[in-house]
């Protein structure tokens, strides 16, 4: 934790304030809103409580934690662009100059009329949400703060704002947004196919017969979902399944563990291999409110190209100036824009699911 110095006026401290906080942009993996939390009694919070004699105020503070991932390690995400704007929107270009043998010459005609070749756009839009929350305090919260030693109220809701924005972030790239259907993340997609046959059970549970199925069938799968057009590099599994993979394929390979089999599997198919990524959001669990009933346990096996699928945050992350009208109450906002996952070649991802 940082303290900042207590013993300048609070003008002065204002304005330290500013110059280590003011404008912090980074772009963080977030979480899901800690799903178990942490049980705290509200009820005890505050500067004030009952201590005796013999009671020490440990300098150290521990502060809450929160499942936390990189969005950017599993969707392209762009950063600044659009900003401000309401809507972004995509132009899909199609061929659409027909058969190969169409331009095929005629040589015992003049061939006054030749073939075209041609090519169209088509729009492909998405929403953008534009976000803000305040941080407010008074002089008599930074007083007391300062008076306790312990917790510094302006530095804890800067970051309480700041986390916020990330876990949200975060949430919103894998599930979408909670009322708004427009804004869809990387496992909520209407438009991409949905494999329930291949995976009909978590891959760490399968037996050797089920398990080589899985590793024979999940790549031509994806093939014949996609036409045949490109290869996959992402594959997403619940980190339930993912965690358990470490065990081996079988009795007569005791030292060879699934995981590395199907990693070694991914390498000799596909040119560079496979990255496979586990994700909380894809456990039935934690994703039943956004894909309905108990959930579904959901593997997505797709191309990482900004071209196939991207998330875009046109402002990041902004804070204004703290200011104030009485010199007592102090107040700042933080503001933002950002869209849900938008996938532009849905046969370049395929989901596979069994139900939870």
């Amino acid at each position: 934790m940082l303290l900042i110095n207590s013993k300048l006026p609070f003008k002065d401290f204002q304005e330290e304030y500013h110059k280590k906080y003011h404008n912090s942009r980074s772009l963080r993996g977030a979480s899901v809103m800690n799903a178990t939390g942490d049980s705290i009694d509200q009820s005890s919070m505050g500067f004030q409580y009952a201590i005796d004699t013999m009671t020490y105020i440990v300098k150290k503070i521990t502060e809450q934690k929160f499942y936390e991932i990189a969005p950017a390690d599993f969707v392209p995400i762009s950063v600044g662009e659009g900003s401000f704007s309401l809507t972004l929107l995509h132009n899909l270009v199609v061929n659409s100059s027909g058969d190969f043998e169409q331009g095929d010459l005629n040589q015992g005609s003049g061939n006054a009329k030749l073939e075209t070749a041609d090519a169209a756009v088509a729009p492909f839009s998405r929403k953008v949400k534009s976000w803000a929350k305040a941080v407010g305090y008074t002089l008599i919260e930074v007083e007391q703060a300062l008076l306790a030693n312990n917790w510094d109220v302006v530095e804890s809701r800067q970051k309480a704002r700041k986390k916020n924005w990330d876990l949200g972030i975060q949430k919103i790239a894998f599930l979408g947004h909670s009322s708004d259907s427009a804004v869809k993340g990387l496992l909520n997609q209407s438009t991409v196919n949905s494999n329930t046959d291949l995976i009909t059970k978590s891959i760490s549970t399968m037996n050797t017969s089920e398990f080589s199925a899985f590793v024979s069938g999940v790549i031509g799968a994806y093939l014949t979902n996609c036409n045949k057009t490109t290869m996959p590099d992402t594959f997403v599994m619940p980190l339930a399944d993912y965690v358990g993979l470490a065990v081996p394929v079988s009795e007569t390979y005791p030292n060879v563990m699934k995981i590395d089999w199907l990693e070694t599997a991914f390498k000799k198919i596909v040119p560079g291999g496979v990255k496979i990524l586990p994700l909380a959001y894809a456990e039935a669990a934690q994703n039943a409110a956004v894909l309905g009933g108990n959930g579904k346990n959901r593997y997505v096996l797709y191309k990482k190209d900004e071209e196939t699928l991207r998330m875009d945050i046109p402002v990041d992350l902004t804070t204004t100036q703290p200011n104030t009208v009485n010199n007592f109450q102090f107040q700042d906002a933080g503001y933002g824009q950002y869209t849900g996952v938008g996938v532009m070649r849905p046969l370049e991802v395929l989901y596979f699911d069994y139900n939870g």
